[in-house]
């Protein structure tokens, strides 16, 4: 990943969250809401090589982390989204496959979504929060799933058409 590209990755980032808080997050849909940022934080990282996605995750987290709203320990997301990298570019190869096809790739970040979600509340359970009941918990991620599975494919395109024009020459071979 070139410098110049994680500058524009993350200026971009910056703006999802702008979107997510500002607006997203005040439509009130119903089982509980949509978390954009996330959706289109795991397409990014889904669709970056082996250092980039562990990057992209971490400078991902770490945007979630710098929110006035977050209520979690600081780090929390940078170690999710770096742990989600991780595993992405462990599995490089497989995935490349499933990020090929549209429906495959919207049902890959739709998991990878609600992934994240687990893995913050069992962190936070670990490290003592009130995360609230296991059942709101398990609603949570389940119509988190279910709305980024319904509103992924208006913008997965948009996203991967924007990612190609910030590639160098060297990173289109």
């Amino acid at each position: 990943m070139s410098p110049s590209r994680l500058g524009i990755s993350t200026a971009f980032l910056f703006f999802v969250f702008v979107i997510q808080e500002s607006v997203i997050s005040r439509i009130h849909l119903p089982i509980t809401g949509f978390s954009l940022y996330l959706a289109v934080l795991v397409c990014l990282i889904s669709l970056e090589d082996g250092n980039g996605a562990v990057v992209m995750g971490f400078i991902g987290g770490l945007v979630l982390d710098l929110a006035p709203t977050s209520q979690s320990p600081f780090g929390q997301w940078a170690l999710i989204f770096t742990i989600i990298g991780y595993l992405v570019s462990t599995n490089l190869e497989s995935i490349g496959d499933f990020t090929a096809e549209p429906m495959t790739s919207v049902l890959f970040i739709s998991v990878g979504s609600a992934l994240a979600l687990s893995i913050y509340l069992a962190a936070g359970a670990v490290l003592g929060e009130n995360i609230g009941t296991f059942f709101r918990a398990l609603v949570v991620i389940f119509g988190n799933f279910i709305w980024t599975l319904l509103f992924t494919p208006f913008f997965l395109p948009l996203i991967r058409r924007a990612r190609e024009s910030t590639l160098t020459f060297r990173e289109r071979k």
